[in-house]
């Protein structure tokens, strides 16, 4: 086995970001997946290489025309004998194609039917345009993101892309398969980057009810308004984060920082945390990211170096751990989270469209035959 979904078969219908990411998930976990790519973006004879697009990793594709009704007909077939199929598309587009949930539902009722969207089903924003931004916008999470006194700053496109949207449709798609094979009865998926978002912010919004998280921006515990949790720039210009937030962790930091005569008893004391940050400002600027790395090395300060990405895969823990890997010559995060007993794999590199046609479809039932009167019919390239 490679992976613990090995056998679960999903049809991706291709798209953009949040989407292949859940895909690149799934196949990292073991999942045949078979991408649906336009039939227009194929080209032959194929490009030599892999494929740019990291997050298509791990697939097959077949370039598919849409618009053609037995391109419709051939994915319809695969959705047939498929555990879940997966669309990025702006709500009603997929039933204008012949291949919305009600239609797919029909052909395999076991089927999870995976839907990832910006605003979601349905609400007035449904049909609007959008992006990260606009949905971590809209879920508070980017109104809470920033220093005090300053614009909120965008986490790269982390929170919704990613985090809120990819990360939950591949949660929802192995819970809905789950359930199917539970109950014999599939379902749809609605995977909203405004919701993921939102639930992302539970612990704020815990925090909050709690009395202790107010919305003026950085000014609470995490969002640098605490001297024990921030950035702070070394002698040579690189940057060190520190996370120090337990006692025992803060106490230890202090030490390192030739601090330990503090009273450290003032830890939480918010009037104290500018001041604070100002002292610790000058004493991270007297010795470089280096230096203060071989200080903090095998302590729990919760203190390390912000390292670029052009850094991270070769610093020694990810060497270890192999945080990050190499396939076809292209540096890149490695499969996430590990199964010791069913390790995930990336099983080739990011395909061009229409790559694999005849393999993938062959493995998927068809004949020679059936493959060949697509391609004549123009159907798929």
């Amino acid at each position: 086995m490679s992976g613990p979904l090995e056998g679960v078969r999903i049809v991706e219908l291709a798209g953009l970001g949040p989407a292949p990411f859940a895909g690149m998930m799934l196949a990292d976990a073991g999942a045949d997946i078979i991408r649906i790519d336009r039939s227009d973006r194929a080209t032959y004879p194929p490009k030599d290489g892999p494929h740019v697009d990291l997050m298509n990793r791990g697939r097959r594709s077949v370039a598919v025309d849409l618009k053609h009704p037995d391109g419709v007909a051939l994915v319809l077939d695969l959705v047939a004998g498929a555990d879940g199929l997966m669309e990025g598309f702006r709500p009603g587009v997929a039933e204008r194609l012949g291949l919305g949930p009600d239609v797919c539902l029909v052909r395999n009722p076991k089927l999870a039917y995976g839907r990832m969207t910006g605003w979601g089903q349905d609400g007035p924003m449904a049909q609007a345009a959008g992006h990260d931004i606009d949905y971590i916008a809209l879920s508070g999470a980017l109104g809470a993101i920033g220093r005090q006194g300053e614009r909120p700053v965008p986490p790269l496109n982390l929170v919704g892309d990613f985090g809120g949207g990819g990360m939950l449709l591949a949660f929802g798609m192995v819970a809905a398969i789950l359930g199917a094979r539970a109950t014999g009865t599939g379902q749809v998926v609605d995977a909203a980057m405004v919701d993921g978002a939102a639930s992302l912010m539970t612990m704020t919004y815990t925090l909050r009810a709690a009395g202790i998280w107010q919305d003026e921006r950085g000014t609470n515990l995490l969002d640098t308004g605490a001297h024990f949790y921030e950035v702070y720039e070394c002698a040579d210009g690189g940057y060190f984060g520190v996370g120090a937030i337990e006692p025992q962790f803060y106490a230890e930091l202090m030490r390192l920082l030739g601090l330990g005569e503090e009273d450290l008893s003032t830890q939480m004391d918010r009037t104290t945390w500018p001041a604070m940050k100002q002292r610790f400002a000058a004493i991270f600027a007297t010795r470089t990211r280096e230096e203060w790395e071989s200080v903090f090395a095998g302590t729990d300060a919760c203190a390390a170096p912000v390292l670029s990405p052009a850094e991270a895969p070769d610093h020694p823990h990810n060497k270890v751990r192999g945080t990050f890997t190499e396939v076809a010559g292209v540096v890149q995060p490695a499969p996430a989270p590990r199964f010791l007993a069913t390790p995930g794999e990336i099983r080739r590199p990011p395909p061009h469209p229409g790559q694999h046609g005849d393999e993938a479809l062959a493995d998927w039932g068809l004949t020679d035959a059936q493959v060949a009167e697509l391609r004549s019919s123009g159907a798929i390239r």
